[in-house]
């Protein structure tokens, strides 16, 4: 892995290649980075996706290193069986964390996962699974019910965030919430649909994630977000 050489002296900005797959990624670390956070997209979205990669602009601020990646390849991405197979999305992250391990650029960082929707499962199943090496887990409009039978396991600190209108899926996390018995917190953003598409919303699901891998990666390190750093 080469850093690209338009880098500025303040952030690494590189095109990656993650697991067996091969699958496409951009590895985002900013200077002096305190921590690595892997996003883990819902169904029918990608590494590109708009909202991940603003929050993942929020979360550079914090001196953070972000890694956003496709959890299928093309011809599996058109298959809807594997896009909702929770088992098979676990295990791309899991094929993840063993590539960032490789990766001397990120030794020592620990490590959260920012899961939305179907992601969220996984990343809660790749928690329950990996305990000594997810460090934190922030779910964005997510489906922790589709990982019920592992929530128990989780021993990660787990921030689900949900939007006020986004009822069904509100409920589905009160009771994920029931079943995690680690350390826990639901946020509810008021006024707030699925995607978070109201003003102010994703706003507020940037900050509140931010500051959840702040306290539990890199404990309130230098305790406020770096504006003078450039964001991707």
């Amino acid at each position: 892995m080469n850093r690209s050489s338009g880098m500025t002296n303040s952030l690494a900005d590189m095109p990656v290649r993650v697991g067996t797959p091969g699958l496409p990624g951009e590895l985002v670390v900013p200077l002096d980075a305190q921590a690595l956070v892997l996003f883990v997209h819902g169904s029918g979205s990608s590494r590109l996706s708009p909202r991940n990669q603003w929050v993942a602009g929020i979360l550079h601020r914090y001196r953070m290193a972000t890694l956003l990646f496709d959890l299928l390849t093309e011809s599996e991405g058109s298959d809807r069986r594997k896009v909702f197979d929770i088992d098979l999305l676990g295990q791309r992250v899991k094929q993840a964390l063993d590539w960032v391990g490789g990766c001397k650029e990120l030794t020592g960082l620990r490590i959260g996962l920012f899961g939305a929707s179907t992601g969220a499962a996984a990343a809660l199943v790749t928690a329950a699974e990996r305990p000594g090496e997810v460090a934190a887990v922030v779910s964005r409009g997510g489906r922790p019910d589709l990982a019920l039978d592992g929530l128990p396991q989780v021993q990660a600190p787990t921030l689900l965030i949900v939007g006020s209108e986004d009822c069904e899926v509100l409920e589905l996390n009160r009771a994920a919430m029931r079943a995690l018995r680690c350390c826990k917190r639901l946020e509810v953003v008021p006024g707030a649909t699925h995607l978070f598409e109201e003003s102010g919303a994703l706003e507020c699901v940037a900050e509140l994630g931010a500051a959840w891998f702040d306290t539990h990666l890199t404990q309130g390190w230098k305790g406020r977000p770096q504006h003078d750093q450039p964001i991707w």
